[in-house]
């Protein structure tokens, strides 16, 4: 009779063990809208999981810094807060430069670039996150940067004075080189930045321009293209470990469709969002020879800044992309 009542309760024991994995759910963390195109690929990222683990794991997205802001983010899945997140890589660079890379301006200019650099990038990244307890599972990158302002800039000099939105450590140095005030706004506070004058300006790009409605308060938009900063999608290794082997692999599968998706809908809506602000009354701007010069020029100044406080690593990254 014991023998039968401990072979109930340990089958009774599994039946709870798979009910509880069929039950697991993350939470995973982002700060862009519902309507940007990095969320639409984490959304569908996290419904082909869905389906393909047949609902074993269950993720939920919180979007537009609902859960965490985007400076919070990382902080969160390390410690376990939340299993997995979305950050924004180059907000980190204060942590290590190699997270900075695709946020230099003119490094890697322009898609096929950025991908040279991202397959550069991706083994020291992926390092340097594993050391944290980090696994990296897909990254994407953005429109080309352009510059947004509220009055006409026809040379460098004209930047002098102006409070200009940064968003991590090397959009804050490129204003100070450009002679402007680099003021941190993260994405969500932008419009009221702008209409509260706490900025003038900002580098960022056409799909960012779109979700912020830049044409409400900026009027210029100057197509510099000047780099590709990426997100990147990422799971604590704790709770990736203690997923099973066969759900792992076909996360790992999907998250790698969702970076080609991604990558292919920055392309795509490269131009459109340059359309949707034109349409709306924002002036779109080739900037002149003598200006991309000077911009250019700043652009070199930080790269030779960037290799040298990244070190060897960081002389790798560049000499690849020559």
């Amino acid at each position: 009779m014991r023998r039968l009542v401990t072979a109930a309760a340990m089958a009774a024991t599994l039946m709870m063990s798979a009910t509880a994995w069929a039950q697991t759910k993350w939470d995973l963390p982002t700060a862009y809208p519902d309507g940007n195109f990095h969320t639409q690929t984490l959304r569908w990222f996290a419904d082909e999981v869905r389906k393909a683990t047949d609902g074993q794991l269950d993720i939920t997205l919180h979007s537009n810094a609902s859960l965490f802001k985007m400076p919070e983010i990382k902080r969160a899945v390390q410690t376990g807060q939340v299993p997995a997140g979305e950050i924004l890589l180059s907000a980190y660079g204060n942590e290590d430069p190699i997270f900075e890379a695709d946020a230099i301006p003119f490094l890697a200019a322009g898609y096929p670039a950025a991908r040279e650099l991202y397959e550069a990038q991706k083994p020291l990244l992926e390092k340097r996150l594993g050391d944290q307890g980090i696994r990296l599972l897909y990254s994407v990158a953005w429109p080309g940067q352009g510059i947004y302002t509220k009055r006409e800039i026809a040379k460098i000099a004209d930047f002098r004075g102006i409070k200009f939105r940064a968003y991590n450590a090397a959009t804050a140095r490129l204003a100070e080189l450009l002679g402007a005030a680099p003021t941190t706004v993260q994405q969500a506070e932008v419009p009221q930045a702008f209409a509260t004058g706490v900025v003038d300006a900002m580098i960022t790009s056409g799909a960012t321009g779109v979700d912020v409605k830049a044409w409400e308060f900026s009027k210029f938009y100057y197509d510099t293209s000047a780099m590709h900063p990426r997100n990147i999608v990422m799971v604590g290794e704790r709770a990736w470990r203690r997923l099973p082997d066969d759900v792992r692999t076909r996360v790992l599968e999907i998250a790698a469709k969702a970076e080609e998706r991604g990558w292919r809908e920055s392309e795509r809506i490269a131009e459109d969002t340059k359309k949707t602000m034109g349409q709306n009354g924002l002036t779109i701007v080739q900037p002149s020879d003598a200006l991309m010069t000077d911009v250019r020029a700043v652009g070199s100044t930080m790269i030779e800044e960037w290799v040298t406080k990244a070190g060897p690593d960081g002389r790798k990254i560049a000499d690849a992309l020559k």
